[in-house]
C-alpha cells in the first residue's frame, strides 16, 4: 500500500518549495505589465515583456528536454531556482536606484522564462519517481491546485505590494526562488532512472523524442489543441487587467480580480482525480474547449467588475480537469528515458505561441479595446473546439489508465 502522499517527504518537499516560487512567480506576474504601465502607459510595450517572458516556450523547450534527460534533475531545479533569485533580485535593484529600463525587464523575464522551462522539464519527470503510479493523478491535481493557490493569493498579494513599492513584488519573488531552492535541496531519492554512459549527439536525442511523440497520434492531437488554446489564452490575463482598468479597477481591485481564477481553478483540481475516473476523457476534452468559448463571450458582455470577475472565477473551473486528464495520458504512454524530450517537444509546440498570443494581444488592446479583443478570443477558441470535436482521436479517446508505456 502506498504511503499517503500528505506522509510522502519528498512530495512534500518538492511540492511546497513550489508553493512558495510559484506564489512569487505570480506575484512578479502581475507585477510585470502593472510596472509597464505605470511607467509608459502601452498596453504594447507590457505585451513585449511579457512575449519576451514566454519566448524561452518557444527557444528552449528541445534543446532543454534533451539535456533534463541527461543531467542531474534535482540540480536542474537547484540551478534554475538560483538563477531567478538573482534575476529577480536585480529588478528590486535596479527599481530603489532608479535605473529601470523596459530593456532590462525584457531581459530578465525571457531570463526568467529560460530557467522556468529548464525546472519545469526537471520537475515533470521527476514526479513519477517522488510518487507512485496509482497516485500519479492525484499528484497532478494536487500540483494544479498548488499553481492555482499561487494564482488566488499571489494576484491580489501582488497587487497590495505594488501598491507598497514598485520593488517590493520583484524582492518577494527573488526571495520566493531561494525558498524552493532551500526545499529542493534535501531531497533523498533519486529522480531519474540509471542512465546508460554512452552519450550521442544532443541533435540525435531530440530528434529521437520528436519522431517518438509524431507517432503516437492522441497525444500529437492533444500538443495541437493545446498549441491552439495557448495562442488565445496567453492574451487573456492583459485583456482582463485592461477591461478591469476601463470599468474603473484599481490596481489592488485587479490583483483581486486576477486572483478570483485560483477559487474556480481550485475547486477544479479539487475535483479533477473523481472527475477522470467517472467521466470519459472525450468528455471532459470537448467539453472544456466549449466552455472556454462560452466563458470568452460572457466576458466580451461582462458590464461590471463584478461581472467580470464572477464569469473569470467560474471559467476557472475546467482547466485543471483538462490538464489533469491530458498530462496522465502522456505519464501513461511516455518512457522515463524519454520524459524530458517528449516533455520539452510537446510544451514547444503548446506553448510556443505564448509569445505570439501575448505580442498580438497587447497589439490589439491597444489598437482594438479590450471587448473586441475577448470577441476574437472566442473565435479562436471556437475553431479550436469545432476542429477538435471533429477528430477522430479526440472522439475516441481511451482512459490513459489502459494505455501502456510505448516503446
Amino acid at each position: 500500500m502506498p504511503v499517503p502522499l500528505w506522509r510522502n517527504r519528498d512530495f512534500l518537499l518538492l511540492w511546497t518549495g513550489q508553493v512558495v516560487s510559484t506564489l512569487g512567480t505570480r506575484i512578479s506576474g502581475l507585477a510585470y505589465p502593472l510596472l509597464v504601465l505605470a511607467v509608459t502607459g502601452s498596453p504594447a510595450r507590457a505585451g513585449l515583456v511579457a512575449s519576451a517572458q514566454a519566448a524561452p516556450f518557444l527557444i528552449w523547450f528541445l534543446p532543454a528536454g534533451a539535456l533534463v534527460d541527461r543531467w542531474s534533475r534535482k540540480r536542474v531545479m537547484l540551478a534554475a531556482d538560483a538563477g531567478r533569485a538573482v534575476a529577480l533580485a536585480s529588478v528590486a535593484v535596479a527599481l530603489v536606484l532608479g535605473r529601470i529600463t523596459i530593456g532590462h525587464l525584457v531581459v530578465v523575464a525571457f531570463v526568467e522564462g529560460t530557467l522556468f522551462v529548464f525546472f519545469l522539464l526537471a520537475e515533470t519527470a521527476a514526479l513519477p519517481h517522488v510518487v507512485p503510479q496509482p497516485q500519479l493523478p492525484t499528484a497532478i491535481a494536487q500540483n494544479q491546485a498548488r499553481d492555482q493557490g499561487a494564482d488566488l493569493a499571489g494576484q491580489p498579494l501582488g497587487g497590495f505590494l505594488f501598491g507598497l513599492g514598485h520593488a517590493v513584488p520583484f524582492a518577494v519573488d527573488a526571495v520566493s526562488y531561494v525558498v524552493g531552492f532551500a526545499l529542493v535541496a534535501p531531497i533523498r531519492r533519486p529522480l531519474e532512472e540509471e542512465r546508460a554512459p554512452q552519450r550521442r549527439h544532443l541533435l540525435a536525442e531530440i530528434s529521437e523524442g520528436v519522431r517518438w511523440l509524431w507517432r503516437q497520434h492522441l497525444l500529437r492531437a492533444l500538443v495541437a489543441i493545446a498549441s491552439a488554446g495557448n495562442l488565445a489564452f496567453s492574451a487573456l490575463g492583459l485583456t482582463i487587467i485592461v477591461r478591469a482598468t476601463d470599468l474603473g479597477a484599481s490596481s489592488t481591485a485587479v490583483g483581486v480580480l486576477l486572483g478570483l481564477f485560483g477559487v474556480g481553478a481550485i475547486a477544479g483540481a479539487l475535483v479533477a482525480p473523481s472527475v477522470q475516473r467517472l467521466v470519459a476523457p472525450n468528455v471532459v476534452m470537448l467539453g472544456a474547449l466549449w466552455w472556454w468559448v462560452v466563458q470568452m463571450v460572457a466576458l466580451a458582455l461582462a458590464p461590471t467588475v463584478f461581472v467580470l470577475g464572477a464569469v473569470y472565477t467560474v471559467g476557472a473551473l475546467m482547466g485543471p480537469i483538462f490538464n489533469t486528464t491530458n498530462t496522465a495520458y502522456r505519464y501513461a504512454l511516455t518512457p522515463d528515458r524519454l520524459q524530458g524530450r517528449v516533455g520539452g517537444f510537446s510544451r514547444m509546440i503548446g506553448w510556443g505561441t505564448r509569445p505570439v498570443g501575448a505580442l498580438l494581444g497587447g497589439i490589439s488592446l491597444e489598437t482594438l479595446g479590450a471587448v473586441p479583443t475577448f470577441a476574437a478570443l472566442a473565435t479562436l477558441l471556437a475553431i479550436v473546439a469545432t476542429a477538435s470535436t471533429a477528430s477522430r482521436q479526440i472522439r475516441r479517446a481511451p482512459r490513459p489508465e489502459t494505455l501502456t508505456e510505448q516503446p
